[in-house]
């Protein structure tokens, strides 16, 4: 059809494009998800139990089993003077409190002293037969320096205390956030109340929930 200037009529654009705008918008919102949740893997931030470790027996295991938990981390030692004390108390404290809400983690460690010379099988041997330890016990690892494994850098980056003996001690809250650290000199005993009040706010939120 002509328009009065006697030229061809401009006809409405064809629907084809439009056609096209719903699927284009689907890829958007889609891209756009992927985008958020790739921006909050990124950004979330490592806590204790994101790592994964080897366990005693040489099996790899995550920590996240023991998420919601109160975890209590020592490099343990067999030779050492702090041995007997440590591992009674230890043992004691994972009697009292464990394993729902609670769990000794011990790492042996031969890095001081050279304190913890034989294989993982004879040092779970040895806990085992000579304190009845229950806890969850870990392959041979390096604690500090250069050679640490990676759950032992955040601990001492989270705290800013790295292990110089055996039988140093990171509380682990439920969330993975390290509370605090304490070194040989400190007794089981003596950090009892922080563990035992961290357990207790688990408890009650549980009875809250129910």
């Amino acid at each position: 059809m002509l328009d009065p200037e006697g030229s061809v009529e401009h006809q409405p654009a064809s629907s084809f494009p439009k056609v096209l705008l719903i699927p284009l918008a689907m890829l958007l919102a889609i891209a756009t998800l992927l985008l958020l949740a790739f921006s909050a893997t990124r950004q979330k931030e490592p806590d204790f139990y994101t790592f994964k470790v080897v366990n005693i027996r040489g099996k790899l295991v995550s920590l996240e089993k023991y998420r919601g938990s109160v975890s209590l981390v020592v490099n343990v030692a067999s030779e050492c003077g702090y041995t007997d004390s440590h591992y009674k108390a230890l043992q004691q404290l994972q009697r009292d409190l464990g394993p729902y809400h609670f769990n000794v983690l011990a790492f042996p460690c031969n890095q001081f002293g050279q304190q913890e010379p034989d294989t993982n099988k004879e040092i779970e041997s040895f806990a085992r037969k000579t304190y009845g330890a229950s806890f969850p016990m870990f392959s041979k690892i390096t604690v500090s320096g250069a050679g640490a494994i990676p759950a032992f850098k955040y601990l001492i980056a989270s705290t800013g205390e790295e292990p110089t003996w055996n039988f140093w001690k990171y509380l682990v809250d439920p969330n993975g956030k390290v509370v605090k650290a304490w070194d040989s000199t400190v007794s089981v005993e003596e950090i009892r109340p922080h563990v035992t009040e961290l357990v207790r706010k688990i408890i009650l939120k549980k009875k809250d929930e129910l």
